[in-house]
Parts: structure tokens; C-alpha cells; sequence
């Protein structure tokens, strides 16, 4: 088994640094913990960044995702599968009866929110369709959420970013109120 520092070493020489990174190497995991490969415990306090907070390890689970993928471990969204249209379904009804749409990540959802608040709005009125965002936010890395996220550091060597979108303060109303009698604007 290689060491923590040949493994960083051998990933930094491969993969693309688009964000900075912690110098531990992970190795497994039990329940909300995890260990480095020099046996070093630590609280899992990410969970993925918040993609995926259900543990290591769980034994429910991964006999669960272990019997999905004896079956299919992935199908596209071009076809029918009973696991979506419970998963659906459920989520339907936990959430007053609305359509549901299932995403690879945090960034796809949020594109889609995006997409889905500027269709609504031309559907009203095209100047509804400016998007107010809060300074100090991420929303994700594609081309959109960059734009939507309130950092100019994030937005800086990605120019020109597309348009309509502001940005305001956290918690101030009076900044938020002002951007949306600029444009009447849709607020996520």
C-alpha cells in the first residue's frame, strides 16, 4: 500500500487543482468517522460537502446499494425505472404535491432552479428574469451557478459571465428590495 505522500504526490501530478485541499489522504470510514491511511480518526463534519451525509459503512445501506447494483447501477433519464418513480413519487408528496427533478449534483440543481425560475418568468414577463443572489454565496461551478455565486474572486478569468444576475448583502432587506423594483426580479 502507497503512503500518504506518494498518493498526494501521484494525484497532484494528475489531477486538476481547482480548489485547495487538505494534505490527508482518507481511507474508510465507520458511521461519522473516517481514517487517513496513517490511522488518524476524525469526525466526518463534510459529508461529501453536504452531497452525501448518511455515513460509512452503514450496513442497511450498503446492502441496499449493494442489491441496486446487482439489478442496474445506472440508467439515464431516457427510461423508466421503478426506484425513480417511488423516489418521485415520495418526494412528491412530501413536498405538496410538486414535480420532481433528480440531479447529479448541487450545481446541476441549482442550474436548474435557474433555468426553471427564468422560463416561469418570460412566461410572465421577460423582465422578471433577473436573478438576485447574496454577496459571499456559491451556488456551484457550471458557467450559471459561477455567475450566481456573490465572489468576484470565483468569477475572475471566466469573463464575460452571462447576464442577469445581481447580487446583495446578506440579511439586508433594503438592498434586496431595491434590486427587485430595478427588475422585478425573481429572488432564489
Amino acid at each position: 500500500m502507497k503512503n500518504a505522500e506518494e498518493i498526494m504526490k501521484e494525484d497532484q501530478a494528475s489531477y486538476l487543482p481547482v480548489f485547495t485541499r487538505y494534505p490527508i489522504v482518507l481511507d474508510h470510514g465507520e458511521g461519522s468517522y473516517v481514517w487517513d491511511v496513517n490511522r488518524r480518526k476524525y469526525l466526518d463534519a463534510l459529508g461529501g460537502i453536504a452531497v452525501n451525509v448518511l455515513g460509512h459503512n452503514y450496513v442497511p445501506l450498503v446492502n441496499a446499494i449493494a442489491d441496486q447494483a446487482k439489478r442496474l447501477i445506472h440508467v439515464s433519464n431516457l427510461y423508466y425505472t421503478e426506484a425513480q418513480a417511488n423516489a418521485s413519487a415520495k418526494l412528491s408528496r412530501l413536498t405538496a404535491g410538486g414535480k420532481v427533478f433528480f440531479g447529479n449534483s448541487g450545481a446541476e440543481a441549482n442550474e436548474g432552479a435557474i433555468k426553471a425560475a427564468r422560463k416561469y418568468a418570460h412566461t410572465i414577463s421577460p423582465e422578471k428574469s433577473q436573478i438576485i443572489t447574496a454577496l459571499g454565496s456559491f451556488h456551484g461551478r457550471t458557467l450559471a451557478t459561477l455567475t450566481a455565486t456573490g465572489q468576484e474572486k470565483f468569477h475572475k478569468g471566466f469573463e464575460p459571465l452571462p447576464g442577469g444576475f445581481d447580487y446583495v448583502p446578506y440579511n439586508d432587506i433594503a438592498a434586496l428590495e431595491e434590486k427587485m423594483s430595478e427588475h422585478t426580479a425573481a429572488v432564489l
